[in-house]
């Protein structure tokens, strides 16, 4: 089922019908206390459309960032995997861009600080923007200094005034979520020194699409953005792309690297990999209309597969409760008649219910108590 998309939130123009539709949602990161689970959740359309002439892939209906990033129940610090990335890319940052005391390095969604406090342990001046009032104060009892805001143009004029122009701005995971990804980013280069760099990471379409990651859906994610795609913005907003890596991180990961002036060399690999993502169909409306149709083949198999499992008497549970897990339950519609309960490290998820399917989340040490067979 197809849905009207309006226009793109990108460049104007006039978006085709939805290629994939996963229906009327709960948000992914909206976690249920054990008092609400007799209520519904309030649900959502969820579905995403190609944009044939800037190539930028967006959800249809957006979710105000308010309802879902005021509070929020994800926190960075309870994944090793990405603490290990994210130290390790603040020492190739501050290794690369020779920074130092006096430079100044604002991150974007800077979570629980996760990453900041890498600069910050080696006396270089930062600053966090959190919008999440919970996790902005948890940043801030910790001694990293992080305003509780929305990045956009008006947050900058803010910054500007208290703090200056930045050297190096972050955003990991972030520019994704931004409705109004025209004004983030030119907030982002009215942020930056005419020398600055803006380092992005974002999970890429390409890996997405090849790898049917239909899970890394949800509201929360406005934009699965390309390089392609992504180029064209930076361009309307003074900003150019000089350098691009790929990591595995969350089924595939880019970061992009953006000058505002001319300070950098541009690496061959940017047309490159833009060249490679026109290859693989990312800039073709075909290669969506393929991904529909194997999105809804996973499914089937998935749920073929369960439903053996439990008329074989077997017991299922789970391992980890993140939002694209939500994404992917609903959207198959398994509940607690296939799988018993999930498990999660985060102690702020322990005791509540998955959004929709309604899971409970407990202690990581219930898969070894109440073993499951799967």
């Amino acid at each position: 089922m197809n849905t009207a998309s309006g226009t793109c939130l990108g460049c104007g123009y006039e978006l085709p019908p939805a290629f994939l539709n996963l229906g009327w949602m709960p948000l992914a990161n909206s976690y249920v206390h054990p008092e609400k689970c007799c209520f519904p959740d309030p649900t959502y359309p969820l579905a995403v459309a190609y944009c044939t002439n800037c190539h930028l892939v967006q959800l249809t209906k957006t979710v105000s960032p308010d309802q879902m990033f005021s509070e929020y129940s994800y926190y960075s610090s309870f994944s090793d995997s990405f603490l290990v990335h994210v130290r390790e890319m603040a020492e190739e940052l501050i290794t690369r861009f020779h920074l130092c005391p006096s430079n100044f390095v604002l991150e974007i969604g800077s979570n629980d600080g996760h990453l900041l406090r890498h600069f910050h342990d080696r006396g270089i001046r930062s600053l966090g923007i959190e919008p999440a009032k919970n996790i902005a104060i948890n940043a801030q009892r910790r001694g990293l200094p992080t305003l509780n805001r929305f990045f956009n143009q008006e947050t900058a004029g803010v910054i500007l005034r208290l703090f200056g122009k930045a050297d190096l701005i972050i955003g990991n995971n972030v520019l994704a979520h931004v409705p109004d990804i025209n004004g983030f980013l030119q907030a982002v280069s009215l942020s930056l020194r005419p020398w600055g760099v803006a380092v992005f990471e974002f999970p890429h379409l390409k890996e997405l699409l090849e790898r049917i990651e239909f899970d890394t859906i949800y509201h929360e994610h406005v934009f699965y953005l390309s390089l392609s795609a992504l180029n064209i913005l930076a361009t309307r907003a003074g900003l150019q792309i000089f350098d691009v890596m790929t990591y595995q991180l969350h089924g595939g990961t880019l970061r992009v690297f953006l000058q505002k002036g001319n300070t950098h060399h541009v690496s061959p690999i940017v047309a490159s990999m833009i060249q490679d993502e026109a290859e693989a169909g990312l800039t073709n409306s075909e290669r969506y209309a393929s991904f529909s149709r194997d999105v809804t083949r996973l499914k089937e198999q998935l749920l073929s597969t369960l439903h053996e499992l439990k008329d074989a008497g077997k017991r299922i549970a789970a391992y980890g409760a993140p939002a694209k897990g939500n994404t992917l339950m609903n959207y198959c519609g398994i509940g607690t008649d296939l799988i018993e309960f999930t498990v999660d490290r985060n102690p702020h998820k322990q005791g509540l219910f998955t959004p929709g399917s309604r899971l409970p989340i407990r202690h990581p040490n219930d898969l070894l108590k109440n073993a499951p067979d799967y």
